[in-house]
């Protein structure tokens, strides 16, 4: 493959980037088949070295959402990662995608918690106007105790919520420099 073709290749994988970005790195892949044409090398020779323009984008998409994730990390942007990171090997789909789901579980179930736990005396509220007769101080106690545990447990979600992101970003950066040097040595 020329030069022509790679870079082509190259700027249709990545097309989710913007357009500076993706002229920046065309940029320097033009600036490695100049370097090489100067070492004597030929353009096929080059393409060869360089690997799979579709390999390629895939390693800078994942670094490109990677980044994004550490300076804002939404769930979009959160996701968008995952899937760029799965997207660089099949194997990914198990040592990314299950651990990736486990912890999203955890969390949601966790936030879930705090949340029914917080409206409780809506519900002894609702039970009292559906059944008066049946109004005890204990129920009503007690679901201020669990509006309590609820709120202390919202307060904990935060913190794990943050931990866990940042933790698993880094399990993210993790990966990729793994696939990125297990490819190196292909």
């Amino acid at each position: 493959m020329n030069k022509e073709q790679f870079l082509k290749k190259l700027d249709t994988a990545l097309n989710r980037l913007s357009s500076d970005e993706r002229e920046d790195i065309l940029l320097d892949f033009q600036e490695h088949f100049e370097i090489g044409k100067v070492e004597g090398k030929t353009e096929e020779e080059i393409s060869q070295s360089l690997g799979s323009p579709n390999q390629i984008a895939k390693e800078l998409l994942a670094t490109h959402y990677l980044e994004k994730v550490e300076d804002t990390s939404t769930a979009g942007d959160i996701l968008r990662a995952v899937w760029a990171v799965i997207g660089l090997g099949f194997f990914n789909v198990v040592i990314v995608l299950g651990p990736f789901v486990a912890l999203v579980a955890v969390i949601f179930s966790g936030w879930v918690s705090g949340a029914a736990f917080i409206v409780s005396p809506l519900l002894v509220l609702v039970n009292l106007v559906i059944y008066p007769g049946t109004f005890a101080y204990f129920d009503l106690f007690f679901s201020i105790t669990l509006t309590g545990l609820g709120l202390l447990i919202a307060i904990g979600m935060i913190y794990v919520t943050r931990f866990v992101t940042k933790g698993f970003v880094s399990y993210l950066n993790f990966n990729v420099r793994l696939v990125k040097g297990g490819m190196k040595h292909e």
